[in-house]
């Protein structure tokens, strides 16, 4: 595509959304729990680099992360006692 076509449609969305406004509340919470997923994201990291020696091992994807990005430091052990004792 031509970049003088790309960059009037980009200006053209900017000039639309200064004149109507964006629906800030739902961006802001997608943003809130995007962020709070990769926090999670982290804490795994952090778990499975120094829970190594323990043989503790939690793989990291979106539904771990969500888990212990939402609920935070109490489903992180939630989960790390699901894979302990219920999953062996």
């Amino acid at each position: 595509m031509d970049p003088i076509i790309i960059f009037s449609a980009l200006g053209g969305l900017v000039l639309i959304l200064l004149f109507v406004g964006a629906p800030l509340r739902p961006l802001k919470l997608v943003g809130q729990l995007l962020i709070k997923v990769v926090i999670g994201a982290l804490l795994l990291f952090f778990v499975n680099a120094f829970g190594t020696s323990l043989d503790i091992h939690i793989p990291i994807n979106f539904i771990t992360a969500s888990i212990s990005g939402i609920l935070g430091i109490p489903g992180l052990i939630a989960l790390i006692i699901i894979k302990t004792i219920i999953i062996v």
